[in-house]
């Protein structure tokens, strides 16, 4: 029998087959407790802020069009004592409007620095060569918990011909601050405070949740740990501190062997990627899989009439159509057929990635396919 992974025949077949064999042969290796679940609660807080970018030549936003950068303008320099009146038309296109966006780690202490990415909200150009002002930064409970502010970092460029051409690499209207940002204010962490520790698995299954419960019971004594669900494992863990933190230190070491993925076919239908799961088995069924060509080629003469005749000269269109059938044969699944010989038997027949679609549709139709099909 042949042997199938799934990849299909479209671009990139070798790196399929890569994939085919990571997804059969990684699938009974042990991996850490800490690579397939998390501590409950510690967990990262996005954080949000509108600012000003400033010193920019000329490619910040056009007052015309953004209204919101002239009032912040005014708001900051009022902040700083300077008053502009009303009736005077600011035309500022080295500012521009952002939006200032920042993830605050678990754990963070006030001091430490963070990361910040900022983005146009306006119509800038380009934010290369900035200066981002005093952010603040806020919580979803609109707290704030860090202050932004430095010298922007961007990746892309453009450029502007007289004659109104342009070229753009990247995207010069958002950049980074790397540690732009110092945290002013702590999350307060249920990690120290809680009695029991909770493991949630990254991807939920009920085999895994038992296997990691029982290699933490054999590793650190009986009814340690408690399977709760798919996803949760509660532990019994020290109240210390410092004993806490060593114990999970030992315990996120602990090396499990996941259960198998569920039965599955994923087909990107916009790329045409196609990803077979290994525990994927087709029950008997025959497939054949034809290759039609149509060929049309126009080729118009000019039909000129015979002398002294009252003829007209016309061209006369001519057509030749070649219909060409690629001769496939049949193939025959066997029962239990693997992951292996589905990717062989489509690749023999030479499935496009819109025909091998079509294929794995069919077969689902017609309850061959024992998976489920996942078209994204």
């Amino acid at each position: 029998m042949r042997q199938l992974n799934l990849v299909l025949r479209v671009t990139l077949p070798a790196l399929l087959l890569a994939l085919v064999l990571l997804l059969t042969g990684v699938a009974q290796a042990e991996q850490r407790i800490k690579d397939i679940a998390s501590v409950q609660g510690v967990r990262s807080n996005q954080l949000v802020g509108y600012g000003l970018v400033v010193g920019l030549d000329g490619t910040g936003d056009q007052s015309s069009q953004a209204p919101f950068t002239i009032q912040s303008i005014r708001s900051m320099l009022s902040s700083q004592g300077i008053a502009i009146p009303e009736n005077v038309n600011m035309q500022v296109d080295n500012v521009a409007a952002v939006m200032v966006t920042a993830e605050l780690p678990p754990f963070a202490r006030q001091g430490q620095e963070v990361d910040i990415t900022v983005s146009s909200l306006g119509n800038a150009d380009s934010l290369r060569g900035g200066t981002l002002l005093m952010t603040p930064l806020r919580g979803a409970d609109g707290e704030i918990y860090a202050m932004a502010q430095g010298n922007m970092l961007v990746g892309g460029f453009g450029a502007e011909g007289a004659d109104g051409s342009s070229i753009t690499v990247n995207i010069p209207s958002a950049g980074t601050i790397p540690n732009g940002a110092t945290v002013e204010r702590e999350v307060n962490s249920p990690f120290s405070e809680q009695g029991d520790i909770v493991l949630n698995l990254n991807t939920p299954d009920f085999t895994t949740a038992h296997r990691v419960a029982e290699a933490i019971n054999e590793n650190l004594g009986p009814n340690t740990a408690q399977a709760q669900d798919a996803v949760s494992i509660q532990v019994q863990a020290p109240r210390t501190p410092n004993q806490r933190v060593s114990f999970m230190s030992f315990l996120e070491e602990i090396r499990v062997t996941p259960g198998d993925a569920p039965a599955q076919v994923i087909v990107n239908a916009r790329t045409g990627s196609v990803v077979i799961g290994s525990e994927v088995k087709v029950r008997p069924a025959a497939i054949t899989h034809g290759s039609l060509t149509v060929t049309i080629t126009e080729a118009p003469f000019v039909s000129q009439p015979d002398p002294f005749t009252e003829g007209e000269t016309m061209v006369v269109p001519q057509t030749d159509i070649e219909i060409e059938e690629e001769a496939n044969p049949m193939f025959v699944f066997g029962p239990g057929t693997t992951l292996d010989e589905i990717v062989n038997a489509v690749n023999q027949v030479g499935a496009a990635p819109g025909d091998l679609v079509s294929i794995l549709e069919a077969l689902k139709r017609a309850g061959a396919l024992r998976a489920e099909l996942i078209i994204i």
